[in-house]
C-alpha cells in the first residue's frame, strides 16, 4: 500500500469521525431543549419574573430572568466539563492552555462573549417569548454566518455544493422569521424581543464557531471548550449579574433559591447535554470544517421539534415545520458532499 492510499484512507476516517461528532452534537443539542423549556416554569425563575413584571414590565422581566438562567446554564455545563476532562485526565492540557495566551486561549475567551451573552441569552430570550420550537429552528441560521466568515477570514474553503446547501438553509430562515411576523402582525401582538433573541442565537453561535476553529488550530477541543465556558461564567458572574445587582433586580436572593430539587435536577440535566453538545461540536471542527461541522450540527432543529412533540405534545407553526425542513435539507446537501474536496479544508 503506497503512501497516497494510506493518506486517503487517514483522510477517509479523519471526515467519518468529523461527521459523527456533528451529528452527535445535533442530538444532544436538540435534548438541551427540554429543560431550556421547562426552567422557566420553576422556583425561582417563574416568581422572578412576576416580581419583577410587577414594576418593570414583561419584557423586562423576561429578558433579565434569561439573564439568570443562561448564568446557571454556563456554570452547570463548566461543571460538567471539569468532570469530563478530570475523566480524561487533562486538567495539565487545560493549564497549558490557559498559559498560552496570545497565540491560543484568548480566541477562546473571545468565543465566549458572541457564545455566552449573544447566542445563548439570544435562544433562551427566544424560548421566553416564543417558545422552545420557534427558539431552536431560528438558531438554524448560524451556519450561514459561521461559513461565510471562516471563508474570509482565514480561507476556508466553501465548494459549490456547500454553497448550495447555504442558500437553502437561508430560504429556511427567511421561512421561519418571515411567516412567523406575518402571522403576528394579522393577529397585532409581535415579540420583538423574541425574534431579536432568535437573530442574536444564529449570529452568536455562528461568529463564536468561526473564532473558536482558529484557537482550534494550535488546541485540543476538550481544553479549549473549557476555557470558553470559563470566560463566559466570568461574564456572567462577575461582570453582568453583579451589576444588575446594583441597579435593583433581585439578582442574589432569587440566585440562591435554586437549589430546590426539581430545578437543581434540571439545571444539571441542561448543563450535561449542552457541555455535550458543545463537546461534539468543537472536536467536529478540525476536522471537517467549521462550515460542515455547523451544517451538521444544524440537524439539532429537526431532534429538537420531534423531543419537544414527544414530551410535551406542542406542535409547532407550519412555518417552523417547513422553514425547518430547508435547513435540514440545506445540511444534507452539505453533509452528502465528495470526501475528496474535504482532504484540504482550506484553500492555498
Amino acid at each position: 500500500m503506497d503512501l497516497r492510499t494510506l493518506k486517503k484512507q487517514e483522510s477517509k476516517r479523519k471526515i467519518s469521525k468529523g461527521y459523527m461528532w456533528a451529528l452527535f452534537c445535533a442530538v444532544f443539542w436538540g435534548i438541551w431543549y427540554l429543560p431550556g423549556t421547562v426552567v422557566w416554569v420553576l422556583n425561582p425563575f417563574d416568581q422572578m419574573q412576576a416580581t419583577i413584571a410587577k414594576t418593570g414590565g414583561d419584557g423586562t422581566a423576561l429578558v433579565i430572568t434569561a439573564v439568570l438562567i443562561t448564568a446557571f446554564n454556563a456554570l452547570t455545563v463548566m461543571v460538567a466539563l471539569m468532570i469530563w476532562n478530570g475523566v480524561l485526565g487533562k486538567y495539565g492540557e487545560l493549564v497549558r492552555t490557559l498559559k498560552e495566551f496570545h497565540p491560543c486561549s484568548k480566541w477562546f475567551f473571545l468565543a465566549s462573549i458572541f457564545g455566552g451573552p449573544m447566542a445563548i441569552l439570544g435562544s433562551f430570550i427566544a424560548m421566553g417569548f416564543i417558545g422552545g420550537a420557534f427558539a431552536a429552528v431560528a438558531g438554524l441560521l448560524y451556519p450561514v454566518v459561521g461559513s461565510i466568515l471562516a471563508y474570509y477570514w482565514y480561507g476556508e474553503k466553501i465548494s459549490k455544493r456547500a454553497a448550495i446547501g447555504i442558500g437553502v438553509i437561508i430560504i429556511g430562515g427567511v421561512t421561519i422569521f418571515g411567516g412567523g411576523l406575518l402571522s403576528d402582525l394579522s393577529s397585532g401582538n409581535v415579540q420583538w424581543i423574541g425574534y431579536l433573541g432568535g437573530l442574536m442565537a444564529a449570529a452568536g453561535w455562528g461568529i463564536e464557531g468561526a473564532i473558536a476553529g482558529k484557537g482550534l488550530d494550535i488546541s485540543e477541543p476538550d481544553a479549549g471548550l473549557t476555557l470558553r465556558f470559563l470566560g463566559e461564567n466570568i461574564i456572567w458572574w462577575i461582570i453582568i449579574v453583579p451589576l444588575l445587582a446594583l441597579f435593583g433586580y433581585p439578582m442574589y436572593s432569587f440566585a440562591l433559591q435554586v437549589f430546590e430539587p426539581m430545578t437543581l435536577l434540571v439545571l444539571i440535566f441542561a448543563g450535561i447535554t449542552f457541555g455535550f453538545c458543545y463537546v461534539c461540536w468543537y472536536k467536529s471542527f478540525p476536522l471537517i470544517g467549521v462550515g460542515r461541522g455547523q451544517g451538521i450540527g444544524n440537524l439539532y432543529g429537526l431532534c429538537s421539534i420531534i423531543f419537544i412533540f414527544l414530551f410535551f405534545g406542542n406542535a409547532p407553526q407550519w412555518t417552523i415545520l417547513v422553514g425547518g425542513t430547508l435547513c435540514v435539507i440545506g445540511s444534507f446537501v452539505m453533509f452528502t458532499e465528495d470526501a475528496s474536496a474535504l482532504e484540504t479544508l482550506r484553500g492555498e
